[in-house]
């Protein structure tokens, strides 16, 4: 595994047990729902930051025998799980909310402490979403981009909250707090959303778009193609795997045409990073082109 990967997993674990440990303390001394959603929105990013860890150890183990197309999707599995928890989380701060906005039973102690820990939050989580965004594009890493999204999204949380806490504190709007708390609870809904749905579409090996329109430009390219079709792709965590059917003139020697592939596979790989190429050679014959679907578009 990439030393880069786990030193920068590794040290998103300890930011996450430290940040949690914190706002749980502050948010349990004042009572303020905020700091308290806050504290278990960063409990479940420690978790996510464990299972990321372990995850991306996994992935970048090679194929074996039993996993011909290697591991790369246990960081697909990774965001999925996320996700259910980022769910589980958004679930109990909403109905806490709403429980203290109708009940009208709200008493926060707001001390120096309150808002010591939400900035110390905003300037850990902007350093660590930096670096793992950072690692995440280097390696092709999704479960280091879920983690990262994790870090960043909190930064946005954190900042309502601390406006919560002005707001309760020196204007007199006791709800605030609560308020505030359902934002954030909205703010990792659409997050929950977005890692959710690209886990998904990997695990179910979803055509990445992007992907195949560089593939198609780049086979547009070489004149020595009469046509190709069946081109597929899909990804793995870190890998995408490509396949297709090209044909050339029947008199080009079998040299020439190994060539011509090995320039192809070449140009993919230097656009589409961490990626196999499968190229099918055939001879643009009457026999070999009949109830083929051309993919020139």
């Amino acid at each position: 595994m990439s030393s880069e990967k786990k030193n920068v997993a590794m040290s998103s674990v300890i930011a996450a047990v430290f940040i949690t440990a914190f706002k749980l303390i502050i948010g349990l001394t004042t009572m303020s729902l905020g700091i308290i959603s806050e504290a278990l929105h960063s409990a479940l990013d420690m978790v996510a930051a464990i299972i990321t860890y372990f995850s991306v150890k996994v992935s970048d183990r090679p194929a074996d025998r039993d996993h011909n197309y290697g591991h790369g999707k246990v960081e697909n599995l990774s965001a999925l799980i996320e996700t259910v928890l980022l769910l589980v989380t958004c679930v109990w701060i909403i109905y806490e909310a709403i429980n203290r906005l109708t009940s009208g039973h709200v008493h926060i102690e707001v001390t120096y402490w309150s808002y010591i820990v939400v900035i110390t939050s905003i300037i850990i989580d902007f350093t660590r979403s930096r670096a793992l965004f950072r690692v995440a594009k280097k390696h092709n890493s999704q479960a280091l981009e879920a983690d990262a999204l994790h870090f960043s999204t909190d930064i946005w949380s954190s900042a309502v909250v601390l406006f919560g806490l002005i707001a309760y504190q020196f204007l007199g709007l006791k709800n605030a707090d609560s308020i505030a708390a359902i934002f954030v609870a909205a703010i990792v809904l659409y997050v929950s959303y977005q890692l959710g749905k690209k886990a998904i579409d990997v695990l179910l090996d979803k055509s990445p778009h992007d992907t195949l329109k560089i593939v198609r430009t780049i086979l547009n390219k070489y004149p020595q193609i009469k046509h190709f079709h069946s081109l597929k792709a899909r990804t793995a965590g870190a890998d995408t795997f490509i396949k297709f059917n090209v044909h050339f003139d029947p008199e080009l020697s079998l040299r020439q045409v190994h060539e011509v592939c090995d320039r192809i596979e070449e140009d993919i790989q230097s656009q589409i990073k961490r990626s196999e190429v499968y190229i099918h050679p055939e001879p643009d014959e009457i026999s070999h082109t009949e109830n083929e679907e051309e993919d020139m578009n």
